[in-house]
């Protein structure tokens, strides 16, 4: 998948089906699973009605892979088929794991997939594509790194092959071994044809397929707007009858790596990006058509266009369009020999994305922390954390760490990013909530390691813990309210007092974090002692442990019975407003902060 591909989802309705595909989340790169609700007690989203929610994916291009009868998919996708050429995958997986069937996208790798899901399974997959069977390949369907330019063209390819009538296969770039070793019927004189190209092919019937030779080197100055790089990438491959869809990687130095423009060329070129450090660029130094002192002086190698570009290209690769410069950047192109493995050149730029996982339970993490778990590498985290992620861990690199020691688990994770991996730093709860958010954007400020400047970070929210007390206990935060750490580790006493103070005085709501520790009981009841002071001995306080996770448990208490004894490091106390009320209505225990509905509505009543 590319950077922008939406990532395929694996969908379950019972725990049988959800353990498969959780199994196969690993053989299929990105993938999600979203189970049935009430049914299904693991997974990384959950749906309440099967045929809507594989309708909604599908529409929105989504590979889906069924853990269910086909007929399921059928039915719900069924209303909405038009365009086979553009449809995504769609799988149904036997709950035995003893079928796999492609039944759309054929043309979009549904047949490969179901094959890499074959072998996960050791079965053979049950493909029905006349083509597939015959030669064991679809000739729109090419291997990763390879794009179709005219995908309708394949219609008259694929009639003579299936008529058993030779095609015409021409090889002007690149390996196309895939199609070589097919035992395709080829005939040079034959109508329908096959075009290998890394060219711009114009008008033509024949079935064009870019393979994957080009690398596009850039260099920019700082802050270089992106519109002008990619105008200046695409207006030179365009003067130069170049395929943008034969382009393999965008290469560059690896000071550039946090440059927007550089990485934003990517995305439109739908090709990754990779970074190489002055020196590996500097070996490049006698293939350069235009090595420059100033460059040298500059960043330490004598040409970023160029070594990029031949760097990516391999030591066989040539140097095809010399350096062509912009106002502020510049580009150059190279073929390489055979087909270019984007994975396997230069460095990727790391990403980091710091993610709430919520308080426990799966079914409060969203999905988009889910997908940033699916596509890392490498998980850090408190162990406690990383455990609750559960089989959604499974297959990544662990990186734990004791709980104090939280910035050991933030430098941990910019180094691993730092390096190119995909690294997700979790954390329970919201990740800006008294977490390791904050810590990291600090540690970037204080520029302790410039490695870490080029690293892509991405923050994202979870349910925090007072978000999920207050929905456990109804409805405390409906004014105003605040959170207060407890902790005096990290700020002192006297200023958590003087919050305290202000807190109670402003009569607001207050979540206490960190309300005690094995070393630290006074402090929550002098917190109790300064509201006291403020609001009546008989305030609702909340005492919400474990939420989410087995063993949670609700209480709600007086302020005044409010002790230490009843409170632990994994108990949130929230502690209501001189307005905060506690009331019982049917066998329901609602805890609530009115907003001041009652009197707007009185005023409407009595038309003041």
């Amino acid at each position: 998948m590319t950077a922008s591909a939406k990532p395929p989802v694996l969908l379950a309705v019972t725990e049988p089906g959800a353990a498969l595909a959780r199994r196969l989340q690993r053989a299929v790169p990105g993938a999600l699973v979203h189970g049935r609700v009430g049914r299904v007690a693991e997974a990384d989203d959950f749906f309440a009605e099967t045929t809507a929610h594989a309708a909604r994916l599908f529409a929105a291009g989504h590979p889906v892979i069924g853990v269910f009868a086909s007929g399921i998919l059928i039915r719900a996708l069924a209303p909405l088929l038009a365009d086979k050429v553009a449809e995504p995958p769609v799988l149904a997986v036997a709950e035995d794991a003893s079928a796999v069937v492609p039944l759309l996208g054929g043309h979009s790798g549904a047949n490969a997939l179901a094959r890499e899901i074959a072998r996960e399974l050791g079965i053979a997959a049950a493909v029905t594509t006349t083509g597939d069977l015959r030669h064991g390949i679809g000739v729109d369907d090419p291997p990763a790194g390879w794009t179709v330019a005219n995908r309708k063209k394949s219609l008259a390819v694929a009639a003579a092959l299936l008529a058993g009538e030779p095609v015409r296969l021409t090889v002007e770039a690149g390996d196309a071994g895939w199609l070589e070793d097919a035992g395709l019927p080829v005939d040079p004189a034959a109508g329908p044809g096959i075009l290998v190209t890394d060219r711009a092919p114009g008008d033509t019937e024949d079935l064009v397929l870019h393979p994957p030779v080009l690398a596009v080197g850039v260099g920019c100055e700082r802050d270089a707007g992106p519109a002008e790089v990619q105008n200046l990438v695409i207006e030179t491959l365009a003067k130069h009858g170049l395929a943008p869809g034969a382009v393999a990687c965008v290469a560059s130095i690896d000071v550039k790596m946090d440059e927007a423009a550089v990485n934003d060329l990517g995305n439109a070129l739908g090709a990754p990006v990779r970074f190489f450090d002055a020196g590996r660029l500097e070996a490049e130094t006698p293939r350069l058509a235009h090595p420059s002192e100033v460059v040298f002086k500059e960043v330490g190698c004598h040409g970023v266009a160029e070594g990029a570009a031949l760097a990516a290209a391999g030591p066989d690769g040539q140097l095809i369009v010399a350096k062509t410069k912009s106002a502020r950047a510049t580009c150059a192109v190279a073929r390489a020999a055979q087909n270019i493995d984007a994975g396997s050149v230069g460095r990727a730029r790391g990403r980091l994305t710091v993610v709430g996982t919520g308080p426990g339970t799966p079914l409060w993490r969203t999905p988009a922390v889910s997908r940033a778990v699916a596509e890392a590498t490498d998980l850090v985290g408190y162990g406690l954390y990383l455990g609750l992620l559960g089989p959604a861990a499974e297959g990544k690199a662990l990186h734990s760490s004791d709980l104090s020691e939280e910035e050991a688990r933030a430098r941990t994770a910019l180094d691993l990013a730092a390096e190119g991996k995909r690294v997700a730093l979790v954390c329970s709860g919201d990740p800006g909530v008294y977490a390791l958010a904050t810590l990291v954007v600090e540690l970037i400020d204080r520029a302790d390691d410039p490695r870490w400047n080029r690293v892509a970070v991405d923050i994202e929210p979870g349910v925090s813990a007072l978000q999920a007390a207050a929905a456990r206990a109804g409805a405390p935060l409906g004014h105003d309210f605040c959170a207060v750490s407890l902790s005096d580790l990290l700020t002192p006493w006297e200023v958590i007092e003087k919050r305290l103070t202000a807190a109670a005085e402003g009569d607001f709501v207050m979540a206490l974090y960190n309300p005690v520790s094995r070393r630290r009981r006074w402090q929550l009841e002098k917190a109790r002692d300064i509201l006291l002071a403020h609001r009546p001995a008989e305030t609702p306080v909340i005492l919400a442990r474990n939420l989410g996770r087995d063993g949670e448990r609700v209480d709600v208490i007086e302020l005044t019975d409010l002790h230490a004894d009843r409170v632990d490091m994994l108990t949130l106390v929230m502690i209501g407003s001189s307005d905060t009320r506690a009331v019982t209505r049917g066998t329901r225990r609602w805890v609530y902060t009115p907003r001041g509905y009652a009197g707007k509505m009185g005023k409407r009543e009595t038309g003041t």
